[in-house]
């Protein structure tokens, strides 16, 4: 399968990020911060000199995250000055995609809130009525968009977002009948706050034509103290379930790029020191 890394997990320093790509053979770059400077807020001529270095190295993009509509509420609306403001800063990114070759760019959704369907009584006690019926039309001129440009949104699973599983990547998709122009990003280990099983659970969810892109980190969440704690891969919850996933994908003919999500340290600080000690793993359980 196709392995990468999302780069400033290694490095914000894009050239060391590389040269560490190349110590490991992971062939795929994904970009979210280069420098101090997130994906879409770069100068044309810096754009230029990232394409350079990745194309001289030979290291294909595989996706562009930005957190596009990350921070957005179910108060906003489309064409409201925050929904702006995040459609402007896509238009920037889908131009950056379109000079580094990136298929992809990511998209967020909206500050989740906890219960969006009920029935016997919540419907009306619990819902939180409106929330997820205000977020298609949001997401809705971003598919437009992509559309025109030929590129591919992906919508990440996150852990504070509306979209928080595969579930519900999928449902929204489908509400806006657009798997021809938005693919799931999927995070297992995000999935993990909302306690939806990866595998087969989740998988299952996106297996059939959802899935446009993979991040893999390990975590153990516990949610009833609100404490997350992201652990070397192999450590966590989702310790068990890597290899039934990867056994998955490979049976299931999956060509999208799995991107390996370095945010783990050993208590130091140190997210290089915490991708040296995961790497390895990853890629015998990803890799050819």
């Amino acid at each position: 399968m196709k392995l990468g890394v999302i780069c400033d997990g290694i490095s914000r320093d894009l050239a060391h990020a590389v040269d560490v790509m190349d110590e490991f053979d992971l062939d795929y770059a994904e970009l979210q911060f280069v420098g101090d400077t997130e994906v879409g807020d770069h100068s044309k001529a810096e754009i230029r000199e990232i394409d350079t270095l990745l194309r001289d190295r030979g290291k294909p993009v595989s996706c562009l995250s930005r957190h596009v509509f990350a921070g957005t509420t179910s108060a906003n609306r489309p064409g409201d000055a925050l929904h702006i403001q995040h459609m402007d800063a896509l238009k920037r990114v889908i131009h950056m995609a379109h000079v580094v070759g990136s298929p992809l760019v990511r998209i967020m959704t909206q500050k989740k809130e906890q219960i969006l369907w009920g029935k016997n009584g919540a419907e009306r006690w619990n819902v939180a009525h409106g929330a997820w019926d205000a977020m298609a039309p949001m997401i809705a001129p971003a598919v437009d968009l992509a559309r025109a440009e030929g590129v591919t949104l992906v919508v990440e699973t996150g852990n504070g977002t509306m979209v928080n599983s595969n579930y519900t990547a999928r449902r929204l998709i489908d509400e806006l009948d657009a798997t021809d122009a938005l693919k799931v990003l999927w995070d297992p280990a995000n999935n993990c706050w909302c306690h939806e099983l990866a595998f087969p659970d989740g998988y299952g969810e996106v297996k059939d034509g959802y899935l446009g892109h993979i991040h893999i980190k390990d975590v153990q969440v516990d949610t009833p103290r609100a404490t997350l704690e992201v652990r070397r891969m192999g450590k966590g919850q989702l310790g068990p379930l890597f290899q039934p996933m990867a056994d998955a994908l490979r049976m299931d003919g999956y060509d999208g790029v799995i991107s390996f999500e370095s945010v783990y340290h050993p208590g130091n600080g140190d997210f290089e020191a915490g991708f040296r000690a995961s790497i390895d793993h990853f890629k015998a359980i990803f890799g050819p």
